[in-house]
């Protein structure tokens, strides 16, 4: 009898823990898979598409993917999300099936080449709202349904270049390396405008406090090549780079540079689990503000800009805890400082006064900021002493090739 009862008993008890147990958060939330949100409160009468370039994988895509649960779910919206979505066609018709199988009313897609095709489908479907990070054409276009975003990422990159300035003085001062020889390296995508401002404002953080860097530049003509992007970090330390960081979306760099003992500042997020010994900090754009603006806006029928730049201050742009096992001494308090400045607006990432052109600091510069066929500079972006970037556009439009920055190879447009 008594074992009758405790077989009973711990039945009752499964049957418990089961019914009580939560769903794996992440389970169904997968590719054309929909997700309520917060269950324990009524969501509202809105779904969201999202199209991803690719999936969890590539940590540029995990840092959209991760915003945009966490804001649907803040919002109490339904979300339907699409990975592995090239910048093709594909877009078009991930934005179509998004619409009438799914239902979705609100469309963001995350990669740059996939603007055309879901300026394409916002043509076609005009009561829908089409929002796409990274793009250039919606301040000109038509489409009133059609909106870009980015942030003000330049801006983090400077940050995360001052830690890796400090690293070099402390890898200097331990009789390491000469001053001479304070050498970084740079894995990058494609020579497009957002990844020049990228490594431009890393290399001018990392500048300001140790002057005598130089940089070199390889790029792999993908966003995401875990082999090639690995290459390029072991090239880089093979010509004598003391630290690597990049604008690429695998773990192909950070994991060299953790075999090679390399100092390595990441981007999209930390990186220390796997790289605890060389990982410092990351860069990345936080989306949730953007994300939760966009359903806000459609929730309560309020137009949504065309063109949005997130900031440190709106929360946009931030950086990951500071790994004080690889990173030099005083990098956290230093950080904080300049932060300050550059939120109090007392410094500029690209005050032309911190960088020169073939020798000259410059006083004009044209750039492409209105996108067009020919790619034809038509925008002056220099006012008293400083390049503005983003003023006049959310997608980065720096170009310039500044002194103190070589690129090995260049044939990645």
């Amino acid at each position: 009898m008594k074992r009758i009862l405790a077989v009973l008993l711990a039945a009752m008890m499964l049957f418990a823990f089961v019914a009580c147990t939560p769903a794996d958060p992440d389970q169904g939330n997968t590719d054309n898979a929909g997700d309520q949100g917060d269950k324990g409160n009524e969501t509202n009468d809105l779904k969201v598409g999202f199209i991803f370039l690719h999936d969890e994988n590539s940590t540029y895509d995990l840092n959209f993917i991760t915003a945009a649960k966490e804001a649907c779910q803040n919002k109490n919206v339904e979300y339907v999300q699409k990975t592995q979505i090239p910048e093709g066609n594909e877009c078009y018709d991930a934005a179509v099936e998004l619409i009438e199988s799914d239902g979705c009313t609100l469309i963001f897609a995350d990669s740059f080449g996939h603007e055309s095709f879901l300026m394409k489908a916002a043509a076609e479907y005009p009561d829908v709202e089409f929002c796409h990070a990274t793009g250039t054409q919606a301040h000109t276009s038509e489409l009133k349904n059609f909106h870009n975003a980015f942030a003000s990422i330049y801006e983090g990159r400077y940050l995360a270049g001052v830690a890796a300035g400090l690293k070099l003085n402390e890898m200097i001062g331990a009789g390491q390396f000469t001053a001479e020889e304070a050498k970084m390296g740079y894995v990058g995508a494609f020579t497009f405008a957002e990844v020049m401002s990228g490594y431009t404002s890393f290399y001018l953080g990392a500048k300001s406090v140790c002057p005598t860097v130089t940089m070199d530049v390889k790029f792999t003509g993908s966003w995401y090549n875990e082999q090639l992007e690995k290459e390029a970090a072991q090239a880089l330390i093979n010509g004598g780079c003391k630290l690597i960081s990049q604008h690429a979306d695998s773990m192909g760099a950070p994991t060299a540079c953790e075999t090679a003992g390399v100092p390595n500042v990441s981007y999209n997020g930390s990186t220390l689990s796997a790289c605890p010994n060389t990982f410092i900090v990351s860069s990345r754009i936080n989306w949730v503000p953007y994300f939760e603006y966009i359903i806000d806006c459609v929730l309560n029928d309020k137009e949504i800009a065309a063109d949005w730049t997130g900031t440190i201050e709106t929360g946009s742009v931030v950086l990951t805890d500071v790994n004080t096992k690889a990173a030099a001494a005083g990098t956290v308090e230093k950080l904080a400082e300049v932060k300050a400045a550059l939120l109090d607006g007392s410094l500029n990432v690209f005050d032309t006064a911190n960088f020169t052109i073939g020798g000259e600091t410059i006083t004009s510069y044209m750039a492409d900021v209105d996108t067009d066929a020919n790619y034809e500079k038509d925008t002056e972006a220099v006012e008293d002493g400083v390049f503005y970037e983003s003023k006049h556009r959310s997608a980065p439009y720096f170009d310039a090739r500044i002194d103190g920055i070589t690129l090995l190879d260049e044939n990645y447009g």
